[in-house]
């Protein structure tokens, strides 16, 4: 497993306290990447960027993004045009509201990160973890990664706070499956059979004793053919990275108590119909972006782990990978 490497940082806004924190991708594939390659002598396959035009090569400076409309209108935006849309602030995560947990439908979960404090002292990530577990809550909360803004759901995961960003509502399908609308119901004999038959298999979830076996088999032909070398075997170099930046703390004590006041305030305004009855939270919450990157769905038992691609509205692909 490669080192955690943090790949953003800046703070929650829980209230009037700020809960600094480093972000880490919580998850990786373990699937091997292939390149492709020429058979007779193992060179990398490159491939030249062919304007349909005029026939050039064109160089990535000098490429934008295009979208074709259902009405075969082509519309060409370059950097300038996607700096002009609204963006949330890039090193906050501000908390919009705190929902029961179990109202989240789990299929609205897409990319997982670990949030680390980023403080001299913890105890701001310490109060609003203990306070997510004893009120049984999640917090909803805008984050911002790689220019692109997510609504995402904020909890705890074995002591560690984590954000999990979800998909928008529109970015679900409708399961519509007429086959399905005339089923017979199971027979009671039926459903008691099955019933024992799943009473017979059941046990506590231990996610290690599945594995992908696909992939454990695929790295032991490739260590073999390593050991024995031969013609398939091509000596190359590697290449690295790297990240940075800050954040900081307010009084605890008094933030909080403001924080009080004023949801107070605001609780007040609301019953007497005053304005500001509508909560900005949700505004903002409308107002992100509708697009995602799909997911990374974990392994399934003794099955090979499934590989996705990622979309991306930033102003280059290849900047994008290198974190906010």
């Amino acid at each position: 497993m490669n080192p955690m490497r943090s790949i953003w940082k800046g703070s929650i806004a829980f209230g009037l306290v700020n809960v600094p924190v480093k972000v880490y991708s919580a998850t990786e594939t373990h699937d091997i990447r292939f390149h492709q390659v020429h058979g007779k002598d193992g060179g990398r396959i490159k491939y030249d960027r062919i304007c349909s035009e005029c026939g050039k090569s064109v160089q990535f400076a000098d490429i934008d993004k295009a979208y074709d409309s259902p009405d075969g209108e082509r519309v060409i935006l370059t950097d300038q045009d996607f700096d002009k849309l609204p963006a949330a602030e890039k090193h906050e995560i501000p908390v919009l509201e705190f929902v029961p947990t179990d109202q989240i439908d789990p299929i609205l979960f897409d990319k997982s990160y670990f949030l680390e404090p980023d403080s001299s002292s913890p105890k701001a990530y310490v109060l609003l973890r203990q306070t997510l577990l004893e009120t049984e809550r999640t917090a909803l909360v805008h984050f911002t990664l790689r220019q692109k803004t997510r609504l995402a759901a904020l909890r705890v995961r074995d002591d560690v706070l984590v954000i999990q960003t979800l998909l928008w509502p529109d970015e679900v399908r409708a399961a519509e499956f007429p086959s399905l609308d005339d089923a017979p119901n199971a027979r009671p004999q039926e459903v008691k059979m099955a019933t024992s038959l799943v009473e017979s298999m059941s046990s506590d979830f231990d996610p290690t004793e599945y594995t992908d076996d696909y992939q454990i088999e695929l790295r032991k032909l490739i260590d073999d053919t390593i050991a024995n070398g031969g013609e398939k075997v091509v000596h190359t170099e590697e290449e690295s990275s790297d990240d940075g930046e800050d954040a900081e703390v307010v009084d605890l004590v008094a933030a909080l108590q403001r924080s009080v006041e004023a949801a107070g305030k605001n609780a007040k305004a609301s019953s007497s119909g005053g304005a500001g009855a509508e909560p900005a939270k949700k505004t903002a919450a409308k107002k992100a972006p509708a697009k995602k990157a799909t997911a990374t769905k974990a392994p399934a038992k003794k099955a090979a782990a499934k590989k996705t691609t990622a979309k991306s509205t930033s102003s280059k692909d290849t900047e994008e990978r290198k974190g906010a």
